[in-house]
């Protein structure tokens, strides 16, 4: 039997107006707060405000910790208040909500999420991305996608520009992966679903992208803001429901093994998820030889400051053969059915996207000059 489950959502410019029936219609009585500390200061105070005037209780609020890991859900599983409550309310960016949806499924709950930042799509979907203690990549946990998702765009609008513009470049892998990880598949409905709605999934960035970023560098919530942010939370996390099935992975490919293998060099700095993600996409496009898609999404990612060059994410060509010994180990590799992966074609296709990035530098210096 094949069941696919995906999350309603509900978007506002002001506060959560729906958040009373949505519990009522679930019969949800006491709710709990797990969140980031930036992001339960944001949300926190409208979610109360929403249920001030009902009978449903807020058992507790609690911050879950600075990464999404096995030991913080551990010692959440263990509050009396996370365990009374109905549902548990996940708040913040990817990491805090994917704790949430780890430990709403270990005690069999539900979840709603309340996403504050645009960095990835983990608001909507059924994958959680799970680090080690040290900050290295652990695993992908494959558990329930949150219900419901309530998105509040004056809250997107005042977060730090950086996670809308590292949104941007996770969310400009979802069309080129899928795309690249089904070339080799016999699909099902399911996942020609997503391979479907995937292709609908790059245009917005490209036509939104830049604005929203300004406009949200100017705290201003606008068409742009909600359409570069319900395709960052809702069409490309709807896509990884669909294409994310346990007889096939056509979720990612190669942009997120560029992402996962660079956990293991250590660098002085630290680089968000989507930031990392959008040079992984020029590594995807130099791997599949596709060199238009590599010059148009280069330019695009050298328009908005997202990184073109190897240097630009704290790697140079001496890190290259540590990447691609632990490439093979991440998901993506070990399931992938397109023509075999090799670690020769992806230090190349590194070494290409980087070329590639290096060449439009020097042409804007060139401009300067």
């Amino acid at each position: 039997m094949k069941t696919v489950k995906m999350s309603n959502y509900s978007v506002s410019k002001e506060g959560y107006p729906h958040l009373e029936k949505v519990c009522r219609d679930y019969n949800y009585n006491k709710v709990v707060l797990v969140g980031g500390k930036r992001a339960l200061q944001a949300a926190a105070p409208k979610i109360r405000e929403a249920l001030k005037d009902s009978d449903i209780e807020i058992t507790g609020e609690f911050v879950y910790g600075e990464e999404c890991t096995m030991s913080n859900v551990e010692r959440l599983k263990n509050r009396e208040e996370i365990q009374n409550a109905d549902v548990i309310f996940t708040i913040g960016g990817g990491k805090s909500t994917d704790t949430g949806k780890i430990l709403a499924a270990q005690l069999n709950k539900n979840a709603f999420s309340f996403p504050t930042i645009c960095s990835n799509c983990s608001a909507v979907t059924a994958i959680s991305v799970v680090y080690n203690d040290d900050r290295t990549f652990s695993h992908y946990e494959l558990i329930p996608a949150p219900v419901h998702m309530f998105v509040e765009t004056s809250i997107i609008a005042n977060a730090p520009e950086e996670y809308l513009w590292a949104g941007i470049g996770d969310g400009l892998s979802k069309q080129p992966e899928v795309a690249y990880a089904t070339k080799y598949a016999e699909l099902d409905h399911i996942a020609r679903m997503g391979l479907t709605l995937s292709k609908s999934c790059e245009a917005p960035f490209l036509k939104y992208g830049k604005q929203a970023i300004e406009d949200c560098r100017n705290n201003k919530s606008t068409q742009a803001i909600e359409e570069v942010a319900m395709d960052i939370l809702v069409a490309t996390g709807y896509v990884s429901n669909l294409t994310n099935q346990p007889e096939y992975y056509y979720n990612s490919s190669l942009a997120h093994i560029f992402y996962n293998a660079s956990t293991a060099v250590p660098r002085d700095k630290e680089y968000l998820h989507g930031e990392l993600v959008s040079f992984g996409v020029l590594v995807l496009h130099a791997y599949a030889e596709q060199f238009d898609e590599l010059d148009k999404i280069a330019k695009f990612n050298k328009s908005i400051g997202l990184p073109i060059t190897l240097e630009d994410v704290g790697l140079t060509y001496d890190d290259l053969e540590k990447l691609a010994e632990v490439a093979p180990n991440t998901t993506e590799w070990k399931r992938a059915v397109t023509n075999p992966l090799t670690k020769e074609r992806f230090i190349e296709a590194m070494k290409t996207a980087d070329e590639y990035g290096k060449k439009l530098k020097a042409e804007r210096q060139e401009e300067i000059a």
